[in-house]
C-alpha cells in the first residue's frame, strides 16, 4: 500500500530504525535481514531526500529530518494498531496478548502479586511485561511501549485517560530495636535522626519528597537509593528512619524486625491511577485488563 508514493509497510522499518539506531538491530526487531534493512534505509532515505542516520564515530546518529519523525511516525503505527490491528473481540482464557505495562517497584510489591493471583484463579493465559517507571511516563504510550501506565495521578499526562485505582498514604518504618524511637514519632525526632529516601533519576522527586519539601520539612538524609522496595531493607537493623507507602510499609513489616508509625504531620493521599492510550479505549483486551486492576485493588484493601 501506498501513499503519496510512500509504501506504508517501510513506516514499521522506518520506526525501528528511529528507535534502534542501528540496522542490525532493526532487522532483529522486525524478524528481517540485515540486508532487507539495508535496503528499506535506503528507500527511505530516497524518499525523505534525508540521510536519516549518518556514521559519528563508530555509531549511527539521527539527522535533525529523523529526530523530527520519531514521535509522528510512532504515533501513526499507534493509531493503525488501535484501529485496524486490534481484535475485535477478547478472551482471556485463549489468549497469548502480553500487556506491557509501567509501574513502580512499590506496586510490584504489593499490588502485582494480588493481581497474579486473580489472573491465575480466572484462568488467563495472558502474559505481563512490567517496565520500571520513566521520568515521562506519557511517552511510554505515545511510543507504543506500554498499554497501560500505574503512576501517581499528579504524573499523569492530561492528553489520555486515566481512572483513580486507590488512594495511598504514607508512614514512617523504623527499626523495631530503635533506641530513641518508641511507638510514636514527634516532629523534632523525624527532623533530627537519619532518613533513608528513594530519590529518581535525573533530580526527579518523589510525591512523598514533594510534600515534605512543599511543607518545609528538614530531613538529615544519610542513605539515597533508586528504589521504594528496599527503602524497608536499608532501615532494618539501623537507627534510620524511611517515610514509605503505608502498603508497602505494612507488607515488610510482617516479615524484618521494623515497626510502623504514623507521620508526625499531614501530607494528602497519593491517589494512584491506571492510564492508557487515548487510541486505545475501545481495545476489548485493555477493557479486560482494567478490570482486572479494579479488582485486585478491591482485593488487596478488603
Amino acid at each position: 500500500m501506498r501513499f503519496k508514493n510512500l509504501d506504508l509497510n517501510l513506516l514499521a522499518a522506518l520506526d525501528q530504525l528511529l528507535i534502534e539506531r542501528n540496522v542490525s538491530r532493526a532487522a532483529e526487531r522486525m524478524q528481517i535481514t540485515q540486508s532487507a534493512m539495508s535496503n528499506a534505509l535506503a528507500r527511505l532515505r530516497d524518499y525523505f531526500g534525508d540521510p536519516l542516520l549518518v556514521q559519528v564515530g563508530r555509531k549511527l546518529e539521527l539527522t535533525p529530518r529523523a529526530e523530527a519523525l520519531v514521535d509522528p511516525v510512532r504515533d501513526i503505527l499507534v493509531r493503525i494498531q488501535a484501529s485496524v490491528v486490534t481484535a475485535p473481540s477478547f478472551d482471556p482464557k485463549d489468549s497469548d496478548r502480553v500487556f506491557h505495562i509501567l509501574a513502580s517497584d512499590s506496586t510490584l510489591m504489593t499490588l502485582v502479586p494480588v493481581l497474579l493471583r486473580s489472573l491465575a484463579d480466572q484462568g488467563a493465559t495472558v502474559g505481563l511485561e512490567f517496565h520500571p517507571q520513566a521520568d515521562l511516563p506519557a511517552r511510554a504510550l505515545e511510543r507504543g511501549e506500554a498499554d497501560i501506565l500505574i503512576i501517581p495521578e499528579d504524573y499523569a499526562s492530561d492528553d489520555h485517560p486515566m481512572e483513580i485505582l486507590y488512594a495511598e498514604t504514607f508512614v514512617c518504618l523504623v527499626d523495631a530495636r530503635h533506641p530513641r524511637i518508641g511507638d510514636s514519632l514527634d516532629m523534632r525526632t523525624y527532623e533530627t535522626e537519619a532518613h533513608v529516601i528513594m530519590r529518581p533519576r535525573h533530580d526527579i522527586q518523589s510525591f512523598d519528597s514533594r510534600e515534605i519539601k512543599r511543607l518545609g520539612i528538614h530531613r538529615h538524609v544519610e542513605v539515597a537509593t533508586f528504589s521504594f522496595s528496599s527503602l524497608p531493607i536499608l532501615i532494618a537493623g539501623t537507627e534510620r528512619i524511611a517515610t514509605v507507602h503505608r502498603r508497602l510499609a505494612q507488607s515488610m513489616a510482617r516479615t524484618l524486625p521494623l515497626k510502623v508509625l504514623e507521620l508526625p504531620f499531614e501530607i494528602g493521599p497519593m491517589r494512584q491511577c491506571a492510564q492508557w492510550h487515548a487510541h486505545r479505549s475501545s481495545d476489548p483486551g485493555l477493557q479486560w485488563f482494567r478490570g482486572r486492576l479494579t479488582e485486585a485493588v478491591n482485593k488487596s484493601i478488603h
